[in-house]
């Protein structure tokens, strides 16, 4: 049999607390330890993940503000001026009347009509207005009454001159007196020549009422209408009626820079193209040369011969005019390639590892388009188009290469602006 167990006194159970074995020491501090190395791992991941975000958000920043401050440019080569010795001027002018010329009246009065408006054309000698002259008229006939005046004064002057004459033989009056009524002849004489003068003058005036075309070509303005008071200019400032220009041939008018003067010479070809006629191309004759330097200007007057027979060219018109002239050893850019500083004109040219070089150069000749560059640039230097305006030294460019064909003359009947430009990185 089992024996009875003894009571437990509880109140000295809770008085006396009993000590942990060594065993449950052991496994309490392994337990402690084992959460504080979990806390300590956690701390590190927790700090290597913050420094892992940080550097990848510092590395993110640095490469979008690198992007941003990428300067995207297209760059081209510079050309040699020609090398067949060969370039083009391109100069701009405006078309003239083969023959202009403004018509004005030579008598004055009143319009009586006008036969001709804008616009028309008309032959030589034809009739463009009448003009209507009462004062002329009145003129005339005072002048008429004149002459006959002066020519009964003459007759008069002759029968008294026989007379004395007859007189003088029989030795009744001096030879003096005589004399005087021969003088008295030849005056009138005089003023009769002088009457009939001055009504012929009066009736050629009653020509003029009649106003008749130079020569033929097209009426370009029209300043008087029925009834309009014209003044022949004897009685205060002249009145033009009509202006009058012909257009099967017309000229061109140029101004040669000084630069290249002396290169324009008289038969030399000239391609003229119009805006408003793309792909249409028109070819004349250097014509005449002012042969001097204007001084104030210091350009060339130059006369382009331009046919026209069919009428396709409008007077007045504002066209280009290409003249062949000899170019240098030189190399020409765009004209979009040059940048305007206080040190003077630079080109951007793109050296290695893509940061770009202000270039010194000399400007030679202005062609339009192109510009001529004397010195500053080599053909194998990398020259920016279109460079802003902030671009400085060491600036580092994303470049893309722009190739065009190299400017040629345009023949007749080829149009430059059709010559296609390849892009190509």
């Amino acid at each position: 049999m089992t024996p009875p167990l003894e009571p437990r006194n509880l109140a000295d159970d809770s008085l006396e607390p009993t000590e942990p074995s060594p065993k449950e020491r052991r496994h309490a501090g392994r337990t402690g330890g084992f959460a504080i190395l979990v806390i300590a791992i956690l701390l590190v991941l927790g700090s290597a993940r913050v420094l892992i975000a940080r550097g990848a958000a510092a590395q993110a920043l640095q490469s979008e503000t690198a992007e941003q401050q990428k300067i995207f440019v297209a760059f081209t080569h510079p050309h040699s001026a020609g090398s067949d010795g060969t370039s083009q001027v391109t100069l701009p002018g405006t078309l003239l009347g083969g023959r202009e010329t403004t018509v004005y009246a030579r008598s004055s009065g009143y319009l009586r009509r006008w036969n001709t408006d804008i616009g028309a054309r008309v032959q030589a000698g034809q009739i463009l207005a009448e003009i209507e002259t009462p004062e002329l008229e009145q003129q005339i006939l005072q002048a008429h009454a004149n002459a006959r005046q002066t020519e009964a004064n003459l007759a008069l002057a002759k029968s008294s001159f026989q007379r004395w004459e007859a007189l003088r033989k029989d030795e009744l009056v001096t030879q003096q007196e005589v004399e005087e009524r021969h003088s008295a002849v030849d005056q009138q004489t005089a003023a009769l020549a002088s009457a009939q003068a001055e009504v012929a003058r009066l009736e050629s005036l009653r020509d003029f009422e009649h106003v008749a075309a130079p020569f033929a070509g097209i009426i370009t303005h029209r300043n008087i209408d029925v009834g309009s008071l014209i003044n022949a200019g004897n009685g205060g400032s002249a009145q033009a009626l009509f202006q009058l220009a012909s257009t099967d041939r017309l000229r061109l008018e140029l101004y040669v820079p000084q630069a290249y003067a002396n290169k324009v010479k008289v038969g030399m070809p000239v391609d003229i193209t119009q805006t408003e006629l793309p792909g249409q191309h028109f070819q004349g004759k250097v014509g005449r040369t002012a042969g001097a330097i204007d001084n104030t200007t210091r350009t060339l007057q130059v006369e382009i011969d331009l046919p026209n027979p069919a009428g396709t060219l409008i007077p007045g018109s504002y066209v280009q005019a290409a003249l062949p002239i000899r170019a240098g050893e030189s190399l020409t850019v765009p004209a979009n390639a040059l940048l305007f500083r206080a040190e003077g004109p630079r080109i951007a040219v793109i050296g290695e590892g893509s940061k770009t070089h202000l270039a010194a150069i000399t400007l030679g000749r202005d062609l339009g388009k192109t510009i001529e560059i004397r010195s500053g640039l080599q053909m194998s230097d990398r020259v920016v188009l279109n460079p802003p305006d902030s671009l400085t030294d060491g600036d580092v460019v994303e470049a893309t290469e722009v190739r065009a064909a190299a400017p040629a003359a345009p023949g007749p009947g080829k149009d430059a602006a059709k010559q296609p430009a390849a892009i190509a990185k």
